[in-house]
């Protein structure tokens, strides 16, 4: 459907110097849309240059249901758009029309050649939202793995698989890739999660830091592409179909992540009890959104767990070696605030191997915007301008994944425990996960 055709028109000096400072302010006139609007940059990313459309002016005059579902062009519904197949959409930009169908081929003609649409180009992972309880409508659920998202690229034999930031994980979790390369699959792009299991079957993120002692599985959530056609418009249910048509019996490490059920409520209560992490939700309708965050995928936690930037380390005491805790923080607005000392969850081996990284990162300067605290209330942690003397810092470069009791009102962390380093997210990429109320 061609949905609205208009002109548009810059507010302000010129459009091309203002989209590189990260604005642009215009005004569209079109059939259906007529006004203000302004293109924002979203600060703080390093990738894929998001931005944010924002409604400026005076508001929009609501859209009746019907002319919303009605082309500019035909005046047609979209469910009779549908019915006609005579204007389809074509990724190389032609459009295909109703014709006659082609005469069977000759017994010595050859079928032509299945046309390949990204089969194997890395396609950066659809991602959940975060919210406090689940919402309302038609929503399946999986279990909410603590472990690495991975995305394998297999090619008959070939195997590449993928961080979610696109680092090679081939060579780390080289027993997946080789169980992968065995299995009689077509070309087809997974998405999944790599984990470890701890003796009770649960999935362990502190295990998966020594994988080469703690065997991984990798569980299959979805099917991205097969046989060189692209599967991220089709609905989640027909991918995941598909997926486990190939993979419902295969075993370990390779596994096919089942759909649990319905019920949020029961099932959420069920795995906290079991000590897992929460559910991952989402829309049997849903398609594939490369790289976004996206609403029609969920997740609940059972816990209050995420990701921060180590910015420096205080130095040991008493027995301790190496160093005493780590300095962390989330980005906002482009600039890393510091959280809070985290001292706790380090073995011994843990303690030499993050050292030892954060050794080759030191640097004078104090990478945290809101540091030193000129205060030294319950949660400031003391990290005062004497404090800050006596501790290492280091390029904002490692993060490291960490469980709290919670936020404090001054944007610290109550009792952090450290589980463990993430090689799968950049760190410019960290920020303060808040979970959002479902939408009505």
């Amino acid at each position: 459907m061609v949905w609205d055709k208009g002109t548009w028109e810059p507010l302000g000096g010129s459009p091309e110097k203002d989209l590189d400072e990260g604005k642009l302010h215009f005004a569209i006139h079109g059939t259906k849309l007529d006004g203000e609007w302004t293109l924002v940059r979203i600060k703080g990313e390093d990738h894929g240059d998001p931005w944010l459309l924002i409604k400026s002016g005076a508001d929009l005059k609501p859209i009746s249901k019907r002319r919303d579902d009605e082309s500019c062009l035909t005046k047609r519904t979209m469910s009779a758009i549908a019915r006609a197949k005579d204007a389809v959409w074509q990724s190389d930009g032609t459009e295909k029309k109703k014709s006659k169908p082609p005469p069977p081929p000759t017994p010595a003609a050859k079928a032509p050649p299945r046309k390949r649409t990204r089969a194997l180009a890395f396609i950066p992972p659809m991602k959940a939202t975060l919210l406090t309880e689940a919402p309302q409508g038609e929503w399946h659920y999986e279990l909410k793995f603590d472990g690495y998202r991975a995305l394998a690229l297999k090619s008959g034999s070939s195997v590449q698989l993928f961080s979610r930031n696109k680092n090679d994980f081939s060579q780390r979790f080289a027993t997946i890739a080789q169980a992968l390369a065995e299995l009689d699959l077509p070309d087809v792009i997974l998405d999944g999660e790599v984990v470890a299991m701890d003796k009770e079957g649960r999935p362990s993120f502190q295990l998966l830091q020594n994988s080469a002692q703690s065997p991984s599985t990798f569980f299959v959530f979805d099917m991205l592409s097969e046989n060189g056609q692209d599967l991220r418009d089709q609905p989640l249910e027909v991918r995941r179909q598909r997926l486990e048509k190939l993979l419902g019996k295969t075993k370990d490490p390779i596994r096919f992540s089942p759909s649990l059920g319905t019920d949020a409520t029961r099932l959420l209560k069920e795995v906290c009890r079991r000590g897992l992490e929460g559910l991952i939700g989402k829309r049997s309708q849903s398609v594939y959104e490369a790289g976004r965050r996206s609403a029609s995928w969920i997740k609940l936690k059972c816990g209050k767990e995420q990701e921060f930037v180590i910015g420096g380390y205080t130095l040991p005491k008493g027995t301790r070696e190496h160093f005493g805790a780590l300095l962390i923080g989330v980005y906002e607005d482009g600039e890393l605030k510091f959280s809070g000392k985290c001292g706790s969850g380090f073995n011994t081996k843990m303690l030499g191997d993050i050292f030892r990284k954060m050794h080759a990162l030191q640097q004078d300067a104090c990478p945290f915007k809101n540091l030193p605290e000129r205060t030294q209330g319950r949660w400031s942690q003391n990290i005062t301008p004497r404090e800050m003397k006596l501790c290492r810092w280091i390029r904002p470069e490692l993060v490291g994944q960490v469980k709290f009791a919670e936020w404090t009102d001054e944007s610290k962390l109550r009792h952090p425990v450290f589980l463990g380093l993430r090689e799968d997210k950049k760190a410019k990429e960290v920020v303060h996960e808040r979970a959002k109320k479902p939408s009505a």
